[in-house]
């Protein structure tokens, strides 16, 4: 049941009261910062809890003034492990340049390896571990981090106070900056409120904000639901994935605040599309109604999809009239219509779909690399974030084309990230994927000496280099293979990010071909 309007009224005024409380408190650590040498330290850790917590945006004044760089700068190069770990992650997460090997090489031997005197170093080691995962490329002394770090923190798990020992092992298993963020932030809040010290008006405001976030996310699935059922597919097309709660899942955890709530609805709606388009491809159309069907999209006519079968025709009047919705309500809202865009980003992923029933068809094997280009586009990575860059107000006018023929790496790369997982071989899910191959079983047919295990730790390298790609786009203030004319709104770089972290979860198969991890963020985010 949802709440009524006087609870939510209710839970507002709480949550704007209990945002006063916190902000009286940053402005008090801040008087006192001026103070003592440690206020400092205090206020950037204040920070790190509020970054945790998923709030840091209610007070962007007060963490931009504790963001000093010449604090950060300090501690990165003189303070302790735990303090030249986490300003390393603050300042690299803010686009700084900071080199890991300068800020690492003070805590090793000189054999490069990480002192032993360390291995005791709890909170140390788990922001050393925070940091591992923000390897850019090449960067050897984080992937050192990671194995210390990782060794002695299992090891440490067995002697731990209980509640230490489980936020241990929550941070090996969901690492921060691989997880979704407000999935780890219950986490870190339920260990806050074990500490003996706590700031009770900080843990209020994050319940109250969890709180408020989960109506919100409710309240938009049940408008989704309303209009998938509404729209009928799922009766006309069977066969084809009646998923809509995973769906919108995608967006809930991709796209963050309350400002962008009628643009996780929208994209909702895309995603849903990708994947009956991808059914009617897989499992209902003929070659030749499937070419047809790729024509009228190119075509955007909706009297070209006369000739096709009922679902096909229903299917395209309704991605016809979501996204010609969204384009008027970009105009509205931005002053540009961007349908000639987002027409063509349809087209390219129809064309990649029929590129991939013609391999079928003809019994033609492609390489594997032309298997993984084509996959980028058949993610739907691509059109879901066309529409999300117009969405934020990006103005593209003058390179969205080249946007929509070049894909940039902050979007090729979490939809290459998808297709690799999707390909492991655990993610063939009850809408039979895979029937045009993986790039894992063609690796295997490119390198006949190789052992299927051999391929599956190629597929997980080159997972982790893409995500040191997309670190890159992130993090550097020069990215590697972008055109140096296009930059994107921060929100678009973070739904990207989020995306790349929910792809383990949506394909993170048990052995029972459950869900475990997925069942978990939903519970916890939405219900």
């Amino acid at each position: 049941m949802l709440p009524t309007d006087f609870d939510i009224k209710v839970l507002i005024e709480r949550h704007e009261a209990l945002t006063d409380d916190v902000q009286e408190m940053l402005q008090h650590q801040r008087r006192r910062h001026q103070k003592t040498a440690s206020g400092g330290r205090e206020r950037i850790a204040t920070v790190d809890h509020l970054r945790r917590l998923c709030m840091d945006h209610y007070f962007q004044d007060e963490v931009d003034d504790a963001m000093d760089a010449c604090l950060l700068e300090e501690l990165a190069h003189g303070g302790d492990l735990l303090d030249a770990t986490l300003a390393f992650r603050l300042m690299r997460e803010a686009g700084h340049h900071v080199s890991a090997d300068e800020v690492l090489g003070r805590f090793t031997d000189d054999n490069g390896e990480f002192r032993l005197d360390y291995r005791k170093d709890i909170r140390g080691l788990l922001s050393l571990q925070d940091i591992s995962h923000m390897n850019i490329g090449q960067e050897a002394s984080l992937c050192k981090a990671k194995e210390f770090s990782t060794r002695n923190l299992e090891s440490a798990i067995n002697y731990l106070e209980p509640n230490l020992a489980r936020y241990v092992r929550q941070s090996l298993d969901h690492p921060y900056h691989v997880s979704l963020n407000q999935y780890k932030a219950r986490h870190h809040l339920s260990y806050l409120q074990t500490l003996p010290i706590r700031c009770t008006a900080m843990e209020e405001l994050a319940l109250a904000d969890f709180q408020l976030n989960k109506l919100l996310h409710q309240m938009e699935m049940q408008e989704i639901k309303r209009w998938w059922m509404d729209l009928g597919l799922a009766q006309e097309i069977p066969v084809a994935r009646d998923q809509v709660q995973k769906w919108f899942v995608w967006m809930m955890t991709a796209i963050q605040g309350a400002s962008l709530s009628r643009c996780r609805i929208e994209l909702t709606k895309i995603v849903s599309f990708v994947y009956i388009v991808d059914d009617i491809f897989d499992l209902v159309g003929t070659r030749e109604e499937l070419s047809c069907f790729t024509q009228a999209i190119r075509m955007w006519d909706l009297a070209a999809a006369d000739s096709l079968p009922s679902c096909m025709r229903s299917c395209f009047r309704a991605l016809h009239t979501v996204t010609n919705d969204i384009a008027d309500m970009v105009e509205r809202e931005h002053g540009v219509n961007p349908i000639n865009h987002l027409k063509k980003a349809w087209a390219m992923l129809f064309d990649g779909f029929m590129t991939e029933t013609k391999w079928l068809s003809a019994g033609q094997v492609p390489d594997s690399e032309e298997y993984l280009r084509n996959g980028v586009v058949t993610s739907g990575v691509p059109l879901v974030f066309v529409h999300l860059l117009f969405m934020l107000g990006h103005d593209v006018s003058q390179n969205a084309a080249e946007f929509v023929d070049h894909i940039p790496p902050v979007i090729s790369c979490p939809a290459k990230i998808l297709r690799l997982w999707d390909d492991l071989g655990s993610a063939k899910d009850e809408a039979q994927e895979g029937l045009d191959g993986s790039y894992k079983e063609l690796y295997l047919k490119e390198n006949p000496g190789l052992a299927a295990g051999e391929a599956e730790e190629h597929v997980r390298r080159l997972i982790a280099g893409e995500w040191e790609e997309l670190n890159r786009e992130c993090f550097s203030a020069s990215p590697s293979r972008s055109s140096p004319a296009t930059t994107f709104p921060a929100g678009f770089t973070q739904a990207a990010l989020n995306a790349a972290r929910m792809v383990g979860v949506m394909y993170g198969y048990d052995g029972e071909r459950r869900l475990p991890v997925l069942d978990d963020y939903v519970r916890m985010l939405l219900f």
